[in-house]
């Protein structure tokens, strides 16, 4: 006779304490209480006659035993959510859709797209933008591409670019009566700030260069996102502060100069954010390697 299989919201509640070493985490992922993940571990251990975890106050280890029995469960789940996102999805497995911010999307991946496009004719992909965090349980998305440090649980998250931080204007801004030739100089001008998720860069470069913080507080003007920052630059409305990713095609075609040669490092990079259980799908693989050849190695 063959051995009776344990049940199914013991081992996702085993699988997923033994991930993250936390029933509190665990609890949160599947949308349970911790008492009831607490009680599905108890369960699952008084079924299989093992230990699985060690509780001491507010740690959690798992036991040998434990140990040895994550790899095939955690295995099997993969399995099961694969062949369900196959079953589900199999009228699009030519899609490939991607979230990422509009920014990004306009002044980086758009320009460069259709190198994909050529070399991989037989994958549809469909870019979507939002500054929200993805919900990939939905199935709506299959990556993403993120700017932070690379840390969200439960993902895989692959490194693509990091970028330097440095003002940018129009040309045009170096030249008339008053041309922007100093730092100093920027307090005459007109600083074009993006808000929300940029809002610091300002103050950390004139921190850098050595110039008093309040200069990013006089008049300035305010967008939403950056790429209308940069518009703003290119159309001499003022001096921007300008990310590597965003303006090297800018700065490359003549619309916008660096006025000064003093750049300061940003502490986060880009992503591409994936599940796990779908990260090597052929087609996220082959857009994985096309982004990280479109960008120099990691140092």
């Amino acid at each position: 006779m063959s051995p009776r299989l344990p049940s199914l919201n013991g081992l996702r509640a085993f699988e997923a304490a033994a991930r993250h070493l936390s029933f509190t985490l665990a609890a949160e992922e599947l949308n349970v209480t911790q008492t009831a993940i607490s009680h599905q571990i108890k369960r699952l251990e008084e079924e299989l006659g093992v230990k699985l975890f060690i509780r001491q106050n507010r740690t959690l280890a798992l036991t040998e035993q434990g140990r040895d029995y994550l790899p095939g469960i955690r295995a099997a789940f993969n399995d099961l959510r694969l062949a369900t996102d196959r079953l589900l999805h199999r009228d699009r497995d030519h899609v490939l859709t991607v979230s990422t911010l509009a920014s990004f999307a306009s002044k980086w991946l758009l320009p460069r797209l259709s190198a994909f496009q050529q070399a991989n004719p037989h994958i549809d992909v469909r870019i979507t933008t939002s500054t929200a965090l993805v919900d990939f349980k939905s199935g709506d998305v299959d990556a993403a591409i993120r700017y932070g440090r690379g840390q969200w649980p439960g993902l895989r998250a692959d490194w693509l670019t990091a970028d330097h931080l440095f003002p940018v204007c129009s040309p045009k801004l170096l030249m008339g009566d008053r041309p922007l030739r100093t730092p100093q100089d920027l307090a005459r001008y007109t600083l074009l700030h993006t808000n929300a998720s940029h809002d610091d860069d300002w103050r950390l470069w004139l921190t850098a260069a050595g110039l008093p913080n309040n200069i990013s507080k006089q008049p300035a003007l305010g967008f939403d996102l950056i790429f209308m920052t940069l518009q703003a630059a290119i159309d001499g409305l003022g001096v921007a502060v300008g990310r590597t990713t965003y303006v090297e095609g800018d700065l490359a075609s003549g619309r916008l100069v660096m006025p000064f040669d003093i750049k300061l490092p940003a502490d986060a990079g880009f992503y591409l954010v994936s599940p796990e259980v779908s990260a090597d799908s052929p087609n996220l693989r082959a857009f994985r390697q096309w982004l990280q050849s479109q960008v120099p190695p990691r140092i």
